[in-house]
């Protein structure tokens, strides 16, 4: 057997597959699969066989979940998949996350969608239901959505505590749960919160995109709308971490995307602005802080030779557990970029593709002299 890595990639018009080796230097492009589909959610499942689960949405066919066993070839719509009934009167307008549960239910799933809510899966994906605890939260007339909609876009389960959940929810905040999802806690203490003129205090907080560091799960971090925080005691409470992110006319970094290696680096991606959501000056830099730093170091100008006036989205930066491990991210120009050596230096994968929502990484096992 052998390795190879995947990068799934979901676009507003379909879901590409990139392919490679472990050396990840040379890269072969398939797709478009779901052609015409958005694609905000993509996640490979390898536990029951090599399953490609998207989450699909279209203005006149309405929102799914799809699923592929042989690597995109062909498609299946999950009929029981996440459903809200009539009764609750909330709209399932996109999937924005499909993830795993902890390592010791390895037929578990989860999604997050528009309008805020999470679905569960107890048989690798066939059916999913509710955990409406959620939906039914005390706080749940003062959610307001951020300017993407009221979208569940973050999802992260405990890896030896499956009953120990989190999510993030634009622009309500974060939820802890330690019973499952039976019941949910806001986890918001030490954040910026926007202004919603709604009288729930302890929700209203516009969260980008969270993490778990994978070495201390007390130990979570955070883009927000107003900064960059951190977070060592499980959510209880957060406090900024944004030495060295120079802003200009002292404006908290705004940005989307936050990812970190098994090494623990972290990544980000800023942005101008909330008002202008360009690379500052074009120039497209990527910023790291070890888990051991006390700063945040710009790394280098990823097209140093041009101008990229382009944005990265919350979904669409990942990273794999090779040694060294490859860091990746898409443009909402459709370009995608890979590094092999901490973000310093970079290669552009082939192709151009449309706007790209969401890039993760699958590692398939595949029998050698075989490719996918």
């Amino acid at each position: 057997m052998s390795k190879q890595i995947k990068l799934l990639v979901g676009t507003n018009k379909g879901v590409f597959v990139y392919t490679s080796s472990t050396d990840r230097v040379h890269w072969k492009l398939n797709g478009p699969y779901l052609s015409g589909w958005e694609s905000y959610s993509v996640y490979g499942d390898s536990t029951n066989g090599d399953r490609l689960f998207v989450g699909t949405s279209h203005a006149a066919y309405g929102t799914t979940i799809r699923v592929s066993e042989d690597f995109g070839l062909t498609w299946t719509q999950i009929e029981n998949g996440p459903k809200y009934s009539e009764a609750s009167g909330f709209h399932l307008n996109r999937i924005w996350q499909i993830t795993s549960g902890a390592p010791s239910e390895p037929n578990t799933l989860y999604a997050g969608v528009e309008e805020a809510g999470i679905f569960v899966s107890r048989d690798a994906g066939r059916a999913w239901t509710e955990l409406n605890a959620l939906t039914k939260h005390p706080t749940r007339p003062g959610w307001f959505p951020g300017a993407g909609g009221m979208c569940l876009h973050t999802i992260l389960v405990h890896p030896e505590n499956p009953k120990r959940i989190w999510v993030a929810i634009s622009a309500v905040g974060v939820f802890r749960s330690d019973d499952g999802g039976e019941s949910w806690n806001s986890c918001n203490t030490g954040l910026a919160r926007v202004p919603t003129g709604q009288p729930y205090p302890e929700v209203g907080y516009c969260i980008h995109k969270m993490v778990l560091d994978p070495d201390n799960p007390d130990i979570l971090y955070m883009q927000e709308h107003k900064g960059v925080f951190k977070s060592e005691n499980g959510g209880d409470s957060w406090y900024p971490i944004e030495e060295g992110l120079s802003m200009q006319d002292g404006e908290s970094p705004f940005g989307f995307p936050i990812c970190i290696s098994h090494t623990g680096d972290v990544f980000l991606i800023p942005l101008e602005s909330s008002e202008q959501r360009t690379m500052k000056d074009g120039k497209m830099l990527v910023y790291r802080r070890n888990r051991d730093e006390a700063a945040w170091l710009p790394i280098g100008d990823v097209v140093p030779e041009e101008q990229r006036h382009v944005s990265v989205l919350r979904d669409a930066m990942d990273v794999d557990t090779l040694d060294p491990y490859g860091l990746y991210f898409g443009t909402t120009s459709g370009e995608l970029y890979g590094s092999l050596d901490r973000g310093v230096n970079w290669q552009r994968l082939p192709g151009q593709l449309s706007r790209i929502l969401s890039v993760k990484v699958w590692e398939v096992d595949v029998e050698d002299g075989i490719s996918s």
